[in-house]
C-alpha cells in the first residue's frame, strides 16, 4: 500500500469519525422543543361503578372475566379507557382533555403492559391530539414511550412521554403523571 493511499484512507477516517462526533453532539445537546406535564385519572369497571367507570375490561382470558382483572399479574387482560386530562393530580379538577386509547397486560410473571392511547384536547390552551405507544413496565418508577404523532396544536409531532404512577387505589383507580418531552415541533 502506498502513502497515498494510507493518507486516503486516513484522511476518510478523519473525516467519518468528525462526522459521528458531530451527530453525536447534536443529539446529546438537544434540548425539546415544547415540554407539558398532565395527570389522567383511570377508574375501572368493577360491577358496580358504571356510573364513575372510566375504563372497562373488553377482553380477558378464559380463566378471568370482564369485571374483575385476571389474576397472574392481569396477563391477557385487555382495558380501553377514557379518562380525564388534569394539569395538577386532583381527580375533580377541570380537565383539559381526554386519554383515550388501550392497554393489554402482556406478562405473566410481572405486571407490566403495553399502552396505546391519544390526549384529545378541546380547550382554551391546546387543540387536537397527542398519540402515544409503547411498553410499560409498571414496576419501573419511571417509563418512557413514544410520542408517534399528533394533530391541530401539535400536528407532527414527536418525542418522549414519561409515566410514573402518582397513585393507585388496588385494581380500582390510578393516576398517571405524564411528563411530555416533544423533540418534533411544528
Amino acid at each position: 500500500m502506498g502513502a497515498r493511499s494510507i493518507v486516503a484512507i486516513l484522511f476518510l477516517f478523519l473525516a467519518f469519525r468528525s462526522g459521528v462526533d458531530a451527530a453525536s453532539k447534536r443529539i446529546r445537546d438537544r434540548h425539546p422543543c415544547k415540554r407539558l406535564v398532565f395527570f389522567f385519572h383511570d377508574i375501572l369497571y368493577e360491577g358496580n361503578n358504571a356510573k364513575n367507570a372510566t375504563s372497562a375490561i373488553v377482553g380477558s382470558p378464559d380463566w378471568a372475566n370482564r369485571t374483575i382483572l385476571a389474576g397472574q399479574s392481569h396477563f391477557g387482560d385487555l382495558v380501553v379507557f377514557d379518562d380525564p386530562i388534569t394539569l395538577d393530580n386532583n381527580l375533580h379538577s377541570k380537565p383539559v382533555g381526554r386519554a383515550q386509547g388501550f392497554y393489554i397486560y402482556d406478562k405473566k410473571d410481572v405486571f407490566t403492559a403495553w399502552l396505546g392511547f391519544s390526549f384529545v384536547f378541546n380547550s382554551t390552551q391546546h387543540k387536537g391530539s397527542l398519540n402515544f405507544a409503547g411498553a410499560d413496565p409498571l414496576m419501573n418508577k419511571t417509563r418512557d414511550i413514544s410520542v408517534i404523532g399528533g394533530t391541530g396544536d401539535f400536528f407532527m409531532a414527536r418525542g418522549v412521554a414519561t409515566l410514573m404512577t402518582d397513585l393507585f387505589e388496588g385494581d380500582v383507580y390510578f393516576r398517571l403523571r405524564v411528563d411530555i418531552k416533544l423533540y418534533e415541533c411544528w
